[in-house]
């Protein structure tokens, strides 16, 4: 089995470090030594210079407060940031953005057998708990978290 040069899809520290790079570069962000870039950089996006210091050296992937408030100062959507991290691949993002929503609420009936319950009488134990989780809620007032 040649392990070589298995394929990569996922981005990695040094990769996210070009990406970061480029893009304060793209917004003016002097990154030469005493250009002040990183400093600048820190204090519009409320990042330690540590951190950013971190990212631009390839150590690390950093957190995801770190890569919202990223995605906020860039003014770029937190997708694009979380794949040039290497958190989400793109095929994972292509397939989460085409996945359709249901045009009709999930049944219990059909919960259970997307769940794979099959057997009568789990199926109706299964349904029945449901509808008496949907009737304390109207009880208690609380809203519909999720149609389907």
């Amino acid at each position: 089995m040649d392990r070589s040069n298995p394929p990569r899809n996922r981005a990695t520290p040094e990769d996210f470090a070009a990406w970061l790079r480029d893009q304060l570069d793209r917004r003016g962000y002097d990154l030469r030594p005493r250009g002040g870039g990183q400093t600048r950089f820190a204090a519009d996006s409320g990042i330690g210079q540590a951190s950013i210091s971190r990212m631009l050296r390839g150590q690390g992937v950093p957190e995801t407060r770190v890569l919202e408030a990223l995605a906020e100062t860039l003014d770029l959507p937190l997708a694009e940031v979380l794949v040039a991290a290497g958190i989400l691949t793109r095929d994972v993002l292509h397939a989460i953005r085409q996945r359709t929503p249901r045009p009709n609420p999930l049944t219990p009936e059909a919960a259970a057998e997307e769940l794979g319950i099959t057997d009568p009488q789990k199926v109706e134990l299964f349904v029945s708990m449901t509808e008496t989780l949907r009737k304390q809620r109207a009880e208690n007032g609380e809203e519909h978290v999720a149609e389907n």
